[in-house]
């Protein structure tokens, strides 16, 4: 399986072989030290460099539990009638399904399975940029997609990636999507990942997005004593606000994985409470919200060129005159208007 697929997840490999995460821990731990493989955190990949990107197919069916309850919970970060970007992977593509229900919203992307999943939303606007088609995960990339996203500004981001690490951010196995997440991040004004835990302290070959950047991370909860949890320590003392969806498949209870969270419950974005622990919260378009979600607190960084919420320009509010681009090119003032 990881010479099929550059990588896999423990959770696949036990699932395959039908025994416990535990029993293929040791017997990873046993080949990577024949030099058949090399560990990573949640998973095993080829040895001898840095992981790499398992194929489409074969990510579809890794954490998926995770992946769900991480859209869940970005979701909540969207409002009714945002301008957003969207970036390729399945993880964004689960959001993508949520995202279908928010009115007035304007997704950019590069994601031929994000806009797929838009297509048929009622009052959501779908903007492709231009590029080549890389049929491994169904994005455009290239210097046609960069073009396309030049002048763009939107409030938020929204990216995955192959590996997430406190030292150097957010990375991709593949030089061409390393360059259009890169274009994607310059068109916002917040940056936000969504990776899984085992995503957490997995270097790849191409950095996408530097930790001082990255304004929200969305992950699960990693099991007790997996070494994510320190990672996403050291993330959040680097000022990411590290958000953390729990979602039932580990063994103790939410916010166990870090000595750092506080259980600070995950409020609306329009100030609504939170409920009871262990029940959805109703984030601003109706989404449900796990109230026993935390937030890692950290230092905040100083408003920087990504830092901040973008407000409107005069004269160019986000109306649906200015929001007809077609794939070859986007107009540069598609803003964000704060005054609906």
């Amino acid at each position: 399986m990881v010479r099929a697929n550059g990588a896999v997840s423990l959770r696949e490999l036990a699932r395959v072989v039908q025994t416990s995460e535990v029993t293929v821990r040791r017997d990873v731990r046993a080949l990577e030290a024949e030099g058949l493989l090399d560990r990573r955190h949640g998973g095993a990949v080829l040895p001898g460099g840095l992981s790499r990107e398992p194929n489409y197919p074969h990510k579809t069916h890794l954490a998926t539990a995770e992946k769900s309850a991480i859209a869940d919970l970005a979701a909540g970060l969207v409002e009714e009638g945002d301008a957003v970007v969207v970036g390729a992977g399945t993880t964004t593509q689960e959001l993508a399904r949520r995202l279908a229900r928010v009115p007035g919203l304007t997704v950019v992307t590069n994601s031929l399975l994000v806009a797929q999943v838009l297509a048929h939303a009622n009052r959501v606007e779908v903007v492709m940029t231009g590029g080549t088609l890389r049929g491994s995960n169904y994005a455009l990339v290239g210097s046609g997609a960069e073009q396309s996203l030049a002048g763009l500004r939107v409030r938020r981001a929204f990216l995955s990636g192959s590996g997430l690490t406190a030292e150097r951010g957010l990375s991709t196995s593949n030089m061409l999507a390393a360059s259009v997440d890169r274009a994607l991040v310059q068109a916002a004004g917040e940056v936000v990942v969504l990776a899984d835990h085992s995503k957490i302290g997995t270097d790849t070959m191409f950095q996408t997005v530097p930790t001082e950047a990255i304004t929200h991370l969305v992950t699960d909860e990693p099991p007790p004593g997996h070494p994510a949890a320190a990672q996403l320590e050291a993330l959040a003392d680097r000022g990411v606000d590290v958000l953390r969806a729990p979602t039932g498949g580990h063994d103790g209870p939410p916010g166990s994985g870090s000595g750092s969270a506080h259980g600070h419950l995950v409020a609306g974005q329009h100030g609504a409470s939170a409920g009871a622990p262990g029940h959805p919260v109703a984030g601003p378009h109706g989404a449900a919200r796990r109230a026993d979600s935390t937030s890692l607190p950290g230092p905040r960084r100083p408003a920087g060129p990504l830092g901040g919420r973008p407000t409107a320009e005069a004269g160019h509010p986000l109306r649906g005159a200015e929001r007809g681009v077609d794939h070859t090119g986007l107009r540069g003032d598609l803003v964000h208007d704060r005054r609906r």
